[in-house]
């Protein structure tokens, strides 16, 4: 199994690895990744693997087997020896964009609490898909809505429970259709906000800002229509 390094750190730009294997499909399977791989609506990273002798880009990451994570390399690359020592080096610009708006779909949710059927997370915008029979009513207000938790600057933190626990909570899941991965015994939760001014809680396996102010100002784009119930949202980061 990968080590997760963005697990442990969202904001590590560079890192150390070693070359576990190769697939069967030309990737790369290192003993620890920088790099987060492709789940939970969120792309995989982005970024390049330096060596002695020789480099190779990361165009995204993927899972494989076992809980692996599989680097896949720009077309005609060199991929580096198994054995390698190497360094991994992100590219950070686009994984903190990709941050900002996971974060703020999170908050999205807070201003829509309805279920979630769905999601995505792109680089400078995102959307969800809400059981919502019929439209708001107002979406600047939605907006407005959304800037303010923005602009309260929480804490983003993360804790764990069991997977018994979330049995026993089933109102922490939000998304209707992609359930937080079982089998380890235990699940992730994203927390926004702390104690008294804690504004959510759910299930997450992704990456995220430490405060709610780096998002920086969101627009809401268009809501559309796609099925008698589902609604979708999509939102923009201002900069």
């Amino acid at each position: 199994m990968t080590k997760m390094l963005f697990r442990e750190d969202a904001y590590l730009r560079e890192a150390p690895g070693r070359v576990l294997a190769h697939t069967d499909r030309g990737g790369v399977v290192l003993d620890a990744s920088l790099f987060y791989a492709t789940g939970g609506g969120q792309p995989g990273d982005s970024g390049r693997l330096t060596w002695d002798g020789g480099s190779m880009p990361v165009v995204t990451a993927v899972k494989g087997e076992d809980e692996d994570i599989v680097l896949v390399p720009g077309e005609g690359a060199d991929l580096p020896p198994v054995g390698t020592e190497l360094f991994q080096h992100l590219d950070w610009d686009r994984r903190h964009g990709l941050m900002r708006v996971h974060t703020a779909l999170h908050l999205l949710s807070v201003v829509i609490p309805l279920p979630v059927t769905g999601g995505q997370i792109a680089e400078g915008q995102g959307r969800l898909d809400f059981d919502m029979p019929d439209a708001p009513e107002d979406k600047a207000a939605l907006e407005e809505a959304l800037n303010a938790l923005i602009a309260r600057d929480l804490e983003v933190s993360e804790t764990w429970i069991t997977e018994d626990e979330l049995d026993q909570n089933p109102g922490l899941v939000k998304t209707m259709s992609v359930q937080p991965p079982r089998g380890a015994g235990r699940i992730r939760l994203v927390r926004i906000g702390d104690g008294a001014e804690q504004v959510d809680l759910q299930p997450c396996g992704g990456t995220h800002v430490r405060r709610t102010a780096e998002i920086g100002r969101v627009t809401f784009g268009k809501i559309e229509k796609k099925s008698r119930l589902n609604r979708r949202v999509r939102i923009a980061l201002a900069d």
